[in-house]
């Protein structure tokens, strides 16, 4: 899949922006496609996303994406997308039949068992990451396209002959070349309080030689000289860029946002489903007693009392007594809210609250 800016809309949270911030002042990114597909491939890349996608939604930040980079985005993304789900699944695959083969028949089955909870959750997570891909689209899609000129392309071809950055080296991507000189015509179009930043990953092209990775080729000193108009490397660097723009509020961002450190293995989400269906049939258990003892119908009571008790018993052994019925209107609500969600997740169907 491609990404397209035929109604493709970004959709965050709403944030208020931090109230040091210049409302004028725009930060404008120029982030290769280097960086932007390492940040997909992240399996915490959300963590830089939303808080991204909020800044360019409050217009705090303008992202410049060169036609050729929503290209090679596009060109790599499904090679980058079945590497990171295809060769996972393989060696999950691979793994389950060795460990079917060879495990001692004493321990095979917890060994399984423990196996697919595994490869539950680590699915899940490549699943998630694959999201990235999909918010990344969206920020290509809302930003600002450039498309080069005659005059840039005099210039790639003027760094050319000249071998100089980023065409100093025996093989080198034209693309590179024009990527510097789009950022130059935007830089010389900077407004008050705007300010600039220039992102890749790609160092060997850009870096400075046998130095700091995270200074500019001395070939690109001119382009990063001014103090508007910043150079920096990979998603390390992406994210110290917005630090420096957005300082705290950045940090605020990101802890108001829930990044989760696990996703929940399949044990957790299956004894917390136990939980909820216990505690609503034990309910609905005691509300049916009460009913049957309003209505005076004994014999029915007694059938109820005796088909139910040892199941209440448990449920009251492992959750105490003081802990289950009545509940309010608001915590029942809970209850059933959760125990829907959970068996979603499952699989069945939404609403699914049989017990």
């Amino acid at each position: 899949m491609k990404c397209s800016d035929a109604g493709v809309r970004i959709t965050v949270a709403v944030w208020s922006i931090h109230p040091n911030a210049d409302a004028d002042a725009v930060l404008h990114l120029l982030i290769d496609t280097s960086t932007w597909l390492d940040l997909a491939k992240s399996r915490d890349g959300q963590r830089l996303i939303r808080p991204l996608q909020s800044f360019v939604e409050d217009g705090h930040v303008e992202l410049l994406v060169p036609q050729v980079v929503l290209d090679e985005f596009n060109r790599n993304r499904e090679s980058v997308e079945k590497s990171m789900t295809s060769s996972l699944t393989e060696r999950i695959k691979a793994f389950r039949k060795e460990l079917t083969a060879y495990a001692e028949m004493d321990y095979r089955d917890e060994a399984l068992r423990q196996f697919y909870q595994w490869a539950y959750q680590v699915s899940l997570s490549g699943a998630f990451t694959t999201r990235n891909f999909e918010d990344i689209c969206s920020l290509l899609a809302e930003g600002r396209r450039l498309e080069p000129t005659s005059g840039e392309r005099d210039r790639v071809v003027a760094r050319a002959l000249a071998k100089a950055a980023p065409c100093h080296r025996q093989r080198y991507s034209a693309a590179d070349a024009l990527l510097i000189e789009m950022y130059t015509t935007v830089l010389g179009s900077a407004g008050s309080g705007d300010t600039y930043a220039f992102v890749t990953s790609n160092s060997e092209d850009f870096s400075a030689a046998q130095a700091d990775k995270r200074q500019p080729h001395d070939d690109l000193a001119d382009v990063f000289a001014a103090e508007h108009s910043t150079y920096w490397l990979g998603v390390d660097g992406l994210e110290q860029c917005l630090h420096d723009e957005f300082g705290d509020y950045l940090e605020q961002l990101i802890a108001e946002m829930n990044f989760p450190d696990d996703l929940r293995g399949l044990d957790e989400i299956l004894a917390a489903e136990k939980e909820m269906f216990d505690r609503i049939w034990h309910d609905r258990s005691m509300f049916h007693e009460q009913q049957l003892l309003d209505e005076g119908k004994q014999e029915e009571l007694e059938h109820l009392r005796r088909v139910a008790g040892p199941g209440r018993s448990r449920v009251e052994n492992t959750y105490g007594v003081d802990n289950l019925w009545p509940y309010g209107k608001f915590e029942w609500g809970m209850l059933n809210g959760k125990l829907s969600a959970l068996r979603w997740v499952l699989g069945d169907d939404w609403d699914m609250l049989e017990t």
